[in-house]
């Protein structure tokens, strides 16, 4: 059986919370900067698909969205990565006006 006896979690060794703090906070960076890269693409890929503008897309798709989002992990902005699907919403409505 199991041994029932209390559980000192605060004297537990390896309790290292800035650690994670740390992790989490990087985590959270990667989800929010690679969910922007993806709206990048699937941005880019509804340019390209639908209006037929690839000129427009491509750039988008592989040179503005990886390039800021490689900014946003390695500093730790978000705002980039927020300019960024402006940027990329901008040129959607730009492609389907014209």
């Amino acid at each position: 059986m199991a041994d029932h006896s209390k559980v000192e979690y605060a004297t537990a060794t390896g309790n290292d919370l800035s650690a994670h703090e740390a992790t989490y906070k990087g985590f959270v960076q990667l989800a929010f900067v690679g969910c922007a890269l993806c709206a990048v693409i699937a941005i880019g890929l509804a340019i390209g698909g639908t209006t037929g503008r690839w000129g427009m897309a491509l750039p988008l798709i592989f040179l503005l969205g990886p390039i800021v989002a490689a900014h946003g992990l390695a500093s730790g902005a978000r705002m980039p990565s927020i300019v960024m699907v402006v940027i990329a919403l901008l040129a959607l409505g730009l492609a389907a006006h014209g």
